[in-house]
């Protein structure tokens, strides 16, 4: 089993993907991942529409602008497109009232689901990449998400044809303080 550091430092955003499908194994597993992601006072409040079907990855896929958009192709190349909802009004609330300056917490709690399928798929040789520039309604139309829902992100999914290098990273003592901010 690959060292949890060395899974972290090597996932990589991947747009290029090849004619390969993934198991259901590896699926489940990917699956598994997300079951076990924490959440505000547990939640889960994310529901995963797994997509394989060409035409509806092409509905999704024109939910991004053609242009400036470097995970256009993706969309459609990737065997799987697994889209991110979220229940709205139950992370981050106590009997129905929000309890944070942020309100709604389902974006930290989806944040923390699409990290594990990342990692999980990258633990198994696979790629991925995390959609978030789309209309996120129309996305939810071509879904039939219900109401009480949103589409948070979308994340190709599939055998990389091409890995890219690291992007430079920050060193932990230039985003690090130590019991005061600016210290």
């Amino acid at each position: 089993m690959a060292d949890l550091m060395e899974v972290i430092r090597g996932r990589r955003s991947v747009r290029k993907y090849l004619e390969k499908q993934v198991s259901e194994d590896e699926l489940e597993t990917i699956l598994e991942a997300v079951k076990w992601a924490p959440s505000w006072a547990n939640t889960q409040c994310w529901e995963v529409v797994i997509v394989t079907d060409q035409q509806v990855k092409q509905a999704l896929q024109a939910t991004l602008p053609p242009k400036g958009n470097p995970a256009f192709k993706a969309m459609v190349q990737a065997p799987v497109v697994l889209v991110m909802c979220a229940k709205t009004g139950v992370s981050g609330y106590y009997k129905g009232q929000v309890t944070t300056k942020f309100g709604d917490w389902f974006m930290y709690d989806l944040g923390i689901a699409t990290q594990n399928i990342c990692l999980a798929a990258h633990h198994l040789g696979l790629g991925t990449v995390i959609v978030g520039l789309f209309d996120h309604d129309k996305a939810g139309r071509v879904l039939k998400v219900p109401e009480g829902y949103e589409v948070v992100t979308m994340i190709p999914l599939g055998h990389p044809a091409k890995v890219g290098a690291a992007p430079k990273r920050k060193e932990p003592q230039q985003f690090s303080h130590h019991q005061y901010f600016g210290q």
